[in-house]
């Protein structure tokens, strides 16, 4: 399984804000020194994560992104599928193969993504942060 470039920020951001206070806002400049992370870039992600209901963020001078909901209530697929979409086997077509055997490896490959994505979603944020709230 590849993650994307923006999937390891979110996970990253994510980890970050779930260590800090809870409902205080941190923002992106923050999250992007302290991650080694591409500012701009971070702003985008952080927005597909307030679009999915994942993290809040608030204007201003004190402002900045939190989680919406406690570290042990968001799932590491959550903020996968938030930046990426949904898990979902693609595969060019298997030209030379029959029409069984094509059906049969795109069988196999659901089932490996059903299974990845069960897994996936019983990693809770909360498992992920260091024991002392500091990477």
């Amino acid at each position: 399984m590849r993650l994307s470039r923006a999937s390891s920020y979110a996970i990253n951001a994510i980890i970050q804000l779930a260590e800090g206070p809870d409902k205080v806002p941190l923002p992106c400049s923050k999250l992007s020194q302290n991650g080694d992370m591409p500012e701009r870039f971070l702003l985008q992600v952080l927005r597909n994560l307030v679009n999915h209901g994942l993290v809040k963020s608030i204007r201003g001078v004190d402002g900045g992104y939190y989680l919406v909901k406690p570290p042990a209530e968001v799932s590491l697929l959550e903020v996968i599928e938030a930046t990426d979409g949904p898990l979902t086997p693609t595969i060019p077509p298997l030209d030379g193969l029959s029409k069984s055997s094509q059906d049969k490896v795109q069988s196999a490959l659901n089932d490996v993504v059903r299974d990845t994505s069960r897994r996936l979603s019983k990693i809770r944020v909360a498992d992920l942060k260091s024991a002392n709230g500091r990477a």
